[in-house]
């Protein structure tokens, strides 16, 4: 984003030392900076805190493969215009597993050649949530033959919430982080090694 950010990342004392130990443990996890999204949601300090507990849960805590969250969240990045989350969630995407072809391919929709049905369909039930705020009967029938009642309501819960924080980075102006240099540490592979074999 070109223009300043309407609130700007708070600074320790600004966002508290609970808050700002988060942001900065996020960052290095990451290899970067404490991400702007924390230290500027950090200034509301408890709702930051209560958030990131739901953040959490969906990811990456959620019940669908990593690889498939990001996809979706992929997804509402680009239909919501935000650049904040699809730049933190192209590098995340490829963690996942997803390839730079797909991360780009997410841009042409559920339609576009090379998707798995499943794939295709959660693409689609992400579109029809954010033009509709609902997903449609024969979506949902279709993902009611691949996906379980859990995964079915946190797909719906995933789209909303990131739909929820795309409003909000782009009403704060939220700025992009720098991109951290390099691969990604240890304990972010090792994370992420973990969050791809839980169930």
């Amino acid at each position: 984003m070109s223009e300043a950010p309407r609130i700007a990342p708070g600074t320790r004392a600004e966002i508290g030392l609970v808050n700002a130990t988060i942001a900065r443990l996020a960052g290095l996890a990451t290899g970067g900076s404490p991400p702007n999204v924390f230290t500027t949601l950090g200034r509301h300090r408890g709702l930051f805190r209560r958030w990131l507990l739901f953040a959490g849960t969906l990811m990456p805590g959620g019940k669908l493969p990593r690889a498939e969250s990001e996809l979706v969240i992929l997804r509402v990045a680009h239909n919501t215009g935000s650049e904040y989350e699809w730049s933190h969630h192209e590098r995340l995407g490829q963690g996942a597993g997803l390839s730079v072809e797909q991360v780009q391919r997410v841009r042409s929709g559920p339609a576009a050649e090379g998707w798995s049905e499943r794939q295709s369909l959660l693409l689609r039930a992400a579109d029809e949530l954010h033009a509709e705020r609902k997903i449609t009967d024969q979506t949902w029938n279709a993902l009611g033959a691949l996906l379980n009642e859990v995964e079915l309501i946190e797909l719906c819960m995933l789209v909303g919430h990131y739909e929820m924080l795309a409003m909000t980075l782009n009403s704060l102006r939220v700025q992009v982080d720098e991109e951290p240099m390099g691969a990604p540490p240890r304990v972010a592979r090792l994370i992420q090694s973990l969050a791809n074999r839980r169930v």
